[in-house]
């Protein structure tokens, strides 16, 4: 992308929510200050009920804002006419949208309709259009479906299909992986990363797919359940706090190490653990679904040593001053839980 170039959308001292009456309004976020550039994938992430979905439909003109401006291309969202918002603007939402008895081919095409006028006659460059979008999200295998027989996921993937015929330098996508599997969801998320940068085009999405926005995301927008907005590269507001913050909640932490949420509470059993690479990382996982507190450091009161050696799948624990080596994650486990259950015997015991 290219911050050089003018923004595609731009928001300043945007405040959404909804009007209650003439005179009282219910704020749910804001003042927000926006800005999308040319080729630029932006991820917006935040808690349920931070107001993801109420943006991106004040974003796209469909819900009133209560306060600021909201330009496209330099234009204001109130200024222009429905036509020439659709040649700007195209969008994905949850739900399913009800086209009765079109073909699939017929609903991509109807992404032309800005294009064609009101008599929808298909140019040869139109039809050209059509075919990439088709190809690009492979929907060419139920072309000839009705849209009430495709499943959800493939009713998402039609719906991607006619929003890029429409062919909007703006794509706004709410949830476009809620109803897809893992392969496809990551297939959609890297293909909306390469349609960014292969066509300039600016995507902004909501997801809850934190893994995938952290690898697939330009910038993310975390929006936090107060309202507020932290803006940035990915990794950046993953090392400054900004997600353990948006998303704390008792039980589960966020590990800046794996960019991922622990949702097993340690409890006081500290493990000390030496390695690195995928068998570390897939030991780490055990160790905490066990309930060990993981640490590359040592400490005072560590009662256990495990050492992971290489990929080569070969793990040493420490145990009372005695090394033992296993051969397997499940050996170590069953190694350290007789450990832990001699000791709470002693205890009992005492």
């Amino acid at each position: 992308m290219d911050q050089t170039q003018q923004p595609i959308l731009q928001a300043l001292d945007l405040t959404i929510g909804y009007k209650k009456g003439a005179k009282r309004e219910m704020k749910v976020a804001g003042p927000l200050q926006l800005t999308v550039y040319p080729g630029q994938l932006i991820c917006l992430l935040g808690p349920n009920g931070a107001g993801k979905s109420t943006l991106i439909r004040t974003l796209a003109g469909l819900q009133p804002m209560l306060h600021g401006t909201v330009e496209i291309t330099g234009e204001s969202i109130h200024q222009l006419k429905p036509a020439e918002m659709a040649r700007k603007l195209s969008m994905v939402l949850t739900e399913k949208v009800r086209t009765g008895n079109l073909n699939v081919y017929s609903l991509v095409a109807l992404g032309r309709y800005p294009y064609t006028g009101w008599l929808g006659t298909l140019s040869t460059a139109d039809k050209k259009v059509i075919h990439w979008a088709i190809e690009a999200t492979k929907t060419a295998p139920f072309l000839h479906r009705k849209t009430d027989q495709l499943s959800d996921g493939e009713n998402q993937k039609v719906m991607l299909a006619r929003t890029l015929a429409q062919d909007t330098p703006l794509i706004i996508l709410d949830e476009p992986t809620a109803h897809l599997d893992l392969p496809n969801r990551i297939e959609l998320m890297r293909l909306l990363h390469q349609l960014a940068r292969q066509t300039k085009k600016a995507i902004l999405l909501s997801t809850h797919e934190l893994d995938l926005a952290l690898q697939a995301g330009d910038q993310v927008w975390l929006l936090d359940a107060e309202g507020k907005m932290k803006q940035g590269v990915p990794e950046d507001l993953v090392l400054d706090g900004s997600f353990e913050a948006a998303f704390d909640k008792a039980g589960f932490q966020f590990d800046k190490a794996t960019g991922t949420f622990n949702m097993h509470e340690p409890k006081d059993r500290h493990i000390h653990m030496i390695g690195e690479g995928a068998t570390a990382f897939w030991t780490r996982r055990a160790l905490q679904r066990e309930g060990f507190a993981v640490s590359g450091e040592s400490q005072e009161d560590d009662t256990v040593e495990v050492i992971v050696q290489g990929d080569k799948a070969r793990w040493v624990s420490k145990l009372d001053g005695t090394y033992t080596e296993h051969h397997t994650i499940a050996d170590l486990l069953a190694a350290l839980k007789a450990v832990a259950s001699a000791a709470n015997k002693a205890k009992q015991r005492i």
